[in-house]
C-alpha cells in the first residue's frame, strides 16, 4: 500500500502546513485507491458527493461536510466528480507541536486519533464558507510572504483548529474546558507509537509514572471512556488493519502485535466485535460496514 508523503511546496515560508483547493489535486482524491498518508488532513467540502473509507468505517460525502483523517490511517476515496468543490489544509504533526510549543497539540484536537465518535461534521452553509475565507487568507500569506506572515499564519491556524475543536466538542459532548489534562492526552498519544507492543494498561501507567487509578480518572474524565476501553479500541483497529491490509496470517498477526497466542488474539477479536477475524474479512469484503 503506498503512503503519501509531505511535501514542501514552492509556498515563500518554510512551514509543513498547506493549503490546497480542489482544482489543484481533484485527480489525486479521485482515484480508487487504498492509501495512507504521514501527515495530518483536514478536508472542507462546500460541494461534494459519494463516500469515504477511513478506520474501516464508510463515511457519506455530502454538500458542506468536514473530513478529519490522522496520519497512516488507510483511506479510499470513492467521489462523484461533478461539482465537486473542496479545500484540504494538510500539516505535519511534529511541526505544527512546535509551532505551538506544545508537544501534545494535535492530540488535544479530539477529532484527530479519535476512535469513539465520528471523524467528520455536518456544517452549514455559512460556516463553510467562513472556514473558506480562513483557508483562502492562510493559502495567501503561505504563497506571498511577508516579514509578518509567521505570526498571521500562526493566529489564523490556532484560531481554525481550536473553532473545530470548539464545534466538535459540543456536538459530541466531550469535555473541551478539561483541555489541561495531561495524563490523558499523553496517553492517548503513547498508545499511537507503543500499540504494537504495549497492550496492557499497566505498560502505560510505568511509562506515565501515574498509578491505574489517577490514569483511568484523567482518560473517563477527558474522553468518557476509560482507559481500557481507548486502549482496547486501538488495538482493535490495529488488528484489523493487518487483516484487510496484509497478506499475514491470524498467527503471524499475533506475533506482531505481541499476543502470546494466535487464540488469545482471536478470543480478544470476538469479545470485542461479536464475530470472528474470519466473518470479519468476509463481510468487509462483501462491503458490509462492520
Amino acid at each position: 500500500m503506498r503512503t503519501q508523503k509531505f511535501h514542501k511546496t514552492e509556498c515563500g515560508v518554510d512551514f509543513l502546513i498547506n493549503v490546497l483547493p480542489s482544482d489543484e489535486v481533484k485527480e489525486g482524491y479521485l482515484k480508487k485507491e487504498t492509501y495512507n498518508t504521514d501527515y495530518l488532513e483536514i478536508v472542507f467540502f462546500k460541494k461534494g458527493n459519494g463516500h469515504l473509507i477511513l478506520n474501516h468505517h464508510k463515511i457519506s460525502i455530502t454538500d458542506n461536510s468536514i473530513i478529519f483523517i490522522s496520519p497512516f490511517q488507510k483511506r479510499e476515496w470513492n467521489l462523484d466528480p461533478e461539482g465537486l468543490d473542496f479545500v484540504v489544509l494538510v500539516f505535519k504533526e511534529d511541526f505544527l507541536n512546535d509551532f505551538f510549543s506544545d508537544k501534545l497539540f494535535t492530540y488535544r484536537l479530539l477529532y484527530f486519533y479519535q476512535l469513539e465518535y465520528p471523524l467528520n461534521m455536518q456544517m452549514d452553509e455559512a460556516l463553510i464558507e467562513r472556514y473558506y475565507a480562513l483557508l483562502a487568507e492562510i493559502k495567501s500569506e503561505l504563497v506571498k510572504t511577508r516579514f509578518d506572515s509567521v505570526h498571521i499564519i500562526r493566529s489564523l491556524i490556532y484560531y481554525l483548529l481550536q473553532k473545530l475543536n470548539r464545534e466538535y466538542t459540543e456536538k459530541h459532548h466531550l469535555a473541551l474546558e478539561k483541555n489541561q489534562n495531561n495524563e490523558a492526552f499523553q496517553f492517548k498519544k503513547l498508545i499511537e507509537i507503543h500499540i504494537k507492543e504495549k497492550q496492557r494498561i499497566n505498560d502505560y501507567t510505568e511509562l506515565l509514572k501515574v498509578n491505574r487509578i489517577a490514569l483511568n480518572k484523567a482518560v473517563k474524565e477527558q474522553f468518557n471512556v476509560t482507559a481500557s476501553h481507548l486502549l482496547k479500541q486501538r488495538l482493535l483497529i490495529a488488528i484489523k488493519d493487518y487483516l484487510i491490509h496484509s497478506k499475514l496470517t491470524v498467527a503471524e498477526i499475533a506475533f506482531q502485535l505481541n499476543f502470546s497466542e494466535p487464540n488469545h488474539l482471536m478470543r480478544f477479536f470476538k469479545n470485542q466485535t461479536g464475530i470472528t477475524t474470519t466473518d470479519f474479512l468476509n463481510e468487509y469484503q462483501n462491503g458490509i460496514n462492520p
